[in-house]
């Protein structure tokens, strides 16, 4: 059994070295700006807020994750029923043949 990864893989969220020491580096600017401009604060100006481009990369995953179906509802309702009632059986070849799958796959992706 595998885990789908798409939308881990479909947006890289800044966890690079160069996202990251960019964004130190205008972390750093910010400050510097604030404490420099400290004594000019404008009230028209207090309003506005720039987003970065990490936000809308972050909008985008969102509604990707609203979109995709995450899981069979009605599915997860008919299992839990029959685990209430005692009918529910496990396939003991399933759930070992699905072990040595992701065993051996995870064995060969190192």
């Amino acid at each position: 059994m595998k885990i789908n990864d798409t939308i881990k893989k479909s947006a890289s969220l800044g966890t690079d070295k160069t996202t990251t020491e960019k964004t130190n580096a205008v972390k750093t600017e910010s400050a510097n700006n604030k404490k420099a401009d400290k004594s000019q604060v404008n009230i028209k100006d207090a309003g506005n807020v720039t987003l970065s481009p990490l936000s809308a990369q972050l909008k985008v995953l969102e509604a990707k994750v609203h979109a995709s179906k995450v899981f069979d509802a009605e599915k997860v309702d008919a299992i839990k029923s029959a685990i209430t009632n005692g009918k529910f059986n496990v396939d003991s070849g399933k759930v070992a043949d699905g072990l040595i799958a992701t065993v051996k796959d995870l064995l060969t992706t190192q």
